[in-house]
């Protein structure tokens, strides 16, 4: 029995060692991100994996170093299957929303950013990069916002209104506004006419619903909101405008 044990740990420190000789192979699935970007992470955590083949030092170095921040990444997973030396990644990136504007208090651009579908801010080489490889070939309305309001959780109330429009009306919201008191205005571009949305502070899923349904029956009667006010969600205005 001990014979036995000794052979087969034997077998498997040779196995180890021959394992660590060859180079690992890897697989990668990018989902919706850069290919740019998430192969030159990939490269990097090959590398780095064939220090010490350790996946828990790897996984950690990516948390401490924040590379999924810094790569766009929403979501990843990696596995190593030390049969095959095989190394597998799964990547996954947010999809872009609005394009930022962050301005001070004084009105003055302070940065720009991408909105994304995780309620988060991105850099704006993230839209560039989408761009260059064709995974975004639409404009993105603009999104004015206060550097006060950052990290606040409005963002993510601006992420959930814009998935509430389908896709004919998001491809007509030009801007959104947020001020410092958290009012929010939409502006739309229906048959090249703007139409102003003001929204309020307040209920502002339950407001969408009402202003879907004004612009319906606008449409309806061939004619184009100039202004709707929904800041008291008990009490629509609408201003006209000319017919279609």
């Amino acid at each position: 029995m001990i014979k036995t044990l000794t052979i087969l740990f034997i077998t498997t420190s040779l196995f180890a060692a021959q394992t660590r000789k060859k180079k690992v192979q890897y697989k990668t699935f990018f989902g919706s991100c850069p290919s740019r970007v998430a192969g030159k992470l990939t490269l990097d955590l090959v590398d780095e994996f064939e220090k010490n083949r350790s996946l828990l030092e790897l996984k950690e170095k990516i948390v401490n170093d924040k590379l999924d921040e810094k790569h766009f990444l929403s979501s990843y997973s990696i596995n190593y299957h030390p049969v095959e030396n095989l190394l597998k990644f799964k990547f996954d990136c947010p999809r872009p929303l609005l394009k930022a504007q962050i301005y001070k208090k004084n009105g003055d651009e302070f940065y720009t950013a991408v909105l994304v579908d995780n309620g988060k801010f991105v850099d704006p080489t993230y839209e560039v990069l989408l761009r260059s490889e064709k995974k975004l070939n639409h404009q993105l309305p603009h999104l004015a916002y206060p550097v006060s309001l950052i990290d606040s959780g409005v963002e993510g109330e601006i992420k959930d209104l814009v998935s509430r429009f389908n896709k004919e009306y998001k491809g007509k919201i030009s801007e959104i506004i947020v001020d410092e008191n958290e009012k929010l205005t939409l502006i739309f571009s229906i048959n090249r006419r703007p139409t102003s949305a003001f929204l309020g502070k307040d209920y502002w899923s339950e407001k969408v619903g009402k202003l879907i349904k004004i612009i319906d029956y606008m449409k309806e009667k061939k004619s184009i909101p100039a202004v709707i006010n929904l800041t008291n969600s008990k009490k629509v205005v609408v201003k006209f405008s000319d017919t279609i």
